[in-house]
């Protein structure tokens, strides 16, 4: 089953902004994704804030999450 953009987005909307419990999807902050032709995923993405102090976190959850779609090799 090839891995769509549709499922990475559905697996992002478990990745919840700390600070405003919200989901990044709903917020607005996945600018694009991006899967090549060997399951790979490039996600482009934003924080609601330059000085976010959880900026790390959220990124590595939002790792996990796309890491997390059956398919995909890698994000």
């Amino acid at each position: 089953m090839a891995v769509t953009e549709k499922d990475v987005t559905k697996a992002l909307r478990e990745v919840k902004d700390p600070e405003l419990g919200l989901d990044l999807v709903v917020l607005g902050l996945i600018y694009d994704v991006e899967i090549d032709d060997d399951a790979h995923v490039h996600a482009i993405i934003s924080l609601t804030s330059p000085m976010c102090p959880v900026a790390g976190q959220i990124v590595e959850d939002v790792k996990t999450a796309i890491e997390g779609v059956e398919g995909v090799e890698s994000a």
